[in-house]
């Protein structure tokens, strides 16, 4: 016979908040001492909640009244906020958000890589709002509704969220996500459109900078294409079209859109796809790259490996200030649109490789040249494959970049404790205020 499933206690429980997950939810004690993670409950709160799940070590939790609020709690600006599951903190205070950030990538050394480093950098954080330039909006046709639903999924991920604006999104999108959901509801193909990705760039054409591409099961009706171009028109977005694999993507309006963003601080211009890697925040991403750098301190003479290079987003300001730089990047989409930056930008001395750098990579011929310092800023699995291939002790330097604080801290504890670097300094930077996501920063010497 089949286990029987546990049931779920209905009743509402009181319970006091010690902590904060790692997503953003609060975390309490039952008195028989199981872990219990609240959503919407804060540190040094006491609430009252109501059981969703329950698993052999810890249950979950809902808040549904705050008894004593804590002194960091703030009225959440969206009214989606705990149905919709783009953010996890509005809840909580900006400044407490980064804090609780910088208190999981420390207590991610700690326990995973048994490291600590000497410095902790100041916090990096910009504009919290209408920031989100690059991100996904599900669509779902619900006939009880009988309304057509675009934005992120709920917290359940099976449901997607009712909203009608996003302010944690750019507002060239976030403004008009209910006028998109009024297109999509009158197109014959509605129920044949799973999903529209949106990115913005600089808005320096006609079509504002802003692209959107429509995912769609079925070949579109004419009269389809041609109201979607209507609405590109109207709120200036250039238009894509997916019939299929990312190799399907195509420009519906205009017929050949240009999309690029500026990085002013090094006179550059990034050109890229509407479906490219682009770091979320335009903001943060400048003040991100002038932080690396620093931490770097290539010399005029130096030639910098950057690994996991993506378009060009360290490689190329990398390359106004040293003899040579190097970028390696998996994917050969970004690794030639990256070439073309390169060469778009007047830059003869970034040189870019295509090599997927979770394998062998001893012939590759980049491995054999000489490098004084190394720029890494790899995925969420990190760089571990790579680091125990390369010949770490030609580095002066090394800084990563690192949007998951998990694998930084295994990797650091690899340099640190296998290799005998120094755990100078590291930090987070806010990419995504008022979620849980911790983009971090970590610089390492040899002793």
């Amino acid at each position: 016979m089949p286990a029987a499933v546990a049931r779920i206690d209905q009743t509402p429980f009181e319970v006091a908040i010690a902590g904060l997950t790692h997503d953003g939810r609060g975390v309490a004690r039952r008195p028989d001492g199981k872990a219990v993670f609240v959503a919407g409950a804060l540190p040094g709160e006491r609430v009252m909640a109501k059981q969703t799940a329950r698993s052999r070590h810890f249950d979950e939790a809902v808040t549904l009244e705050v008894l004593e609020a804590s002194a960091d709690r703030v009225a959440p600006r969206c009214a989606h906020f705990g149905t919709c599951g783009g953010c996890a903190l509005q809840h909580l205070s900006e400044d407490q958000q980064i804090l609780a950030k910088q208190r999981v990538l420390l207590e991610n050394f700690e326990r995973i890589g048994h490291v600590t480093p000497e410095r902790v950098l100041p916090a990096l954080t910009d504009s919290a709002w209408g920031y989100r330039r690059k991100g996904r909006f599900s669509v779902r046709r619900v006939e009880k509704k009988d309304k057509t639903l675009v934005g992120f999924r709920e917290t359940d991920p099976r449901f997607v969220a009712d909203i009608r604006r996003c302010d944690t999104v750019i507002p060239q999108i976030g403004d008009k996500i209910e006028a998109l959901a009024t297109l999509i509801d009158g197109l014959q193909a509605r129920r044949e459109i799973p999903q529209v990705e949106f990115i913005g760039g600089d808005p320096q054409s006609d079509h504002g900078g802003m692209a959107l591409t429509f995912r769609h099961l079925a070949p579109l009706s004419e009269a389809d294409r041609q109201a979607i171009v209507g609405f590109a028109r109207e709120h200036a977005f250039a238009v894509f079209l997916q019939p299929g694999g990312v190799d399907s993507v195509h420009p519906l309006w205009p017929a050949d859109p240009q999309l690029s963003f500026s990085l002013p601080q090094w006179q550059l211009e990034l050109k890229f796809r509407p479906l490219d890697f682009i770091q979320v925040n335009a903001a943060l991403n400048g003040r991100m790259i002038q932080h690396a750098i620093d931490l770097l301190e290539p010399q005029a003479e130096d030639r910098v490996l950057d690994l996991f290079a993506g378009l060009g987003n360290f490689t190329l300001p990398l390359a106004r200030t040293v003899r040579e730089v190097v970028g390696v990047e998996g994917e050969a989409g970004l690794v030639q649109r990256a070439r073309d930056n390169a060469a778009h930008n007047g830059l003869g001395n970034a040189q870019f490789y295509a090599a997927d750098l979770g394998k062998d990579l001893s012939a590759e011929p980049w491995m054999r040249e000489g490098f004084d310092r190394l720029l890494l800023d790899p995925p969420r699995s990190g760089a571990d494959f790579v680091l125990t291939q390369l010949p770490l002790k030609q580095f002066k330097r090394i800084v990563y970049v690192s949007c998951h604080p998990a694998s930084l801290a295994r990797d650091a504890g690899y340099l640190v404790r296998e290799k005998g670097w120094k755990l100078r300094a590291a930090g987070v930077m806010d990419m995504f205020p008022h979620t849980a996501h911790v983009e971090s920063i970590a610089m390492f010497e040899p002793r």
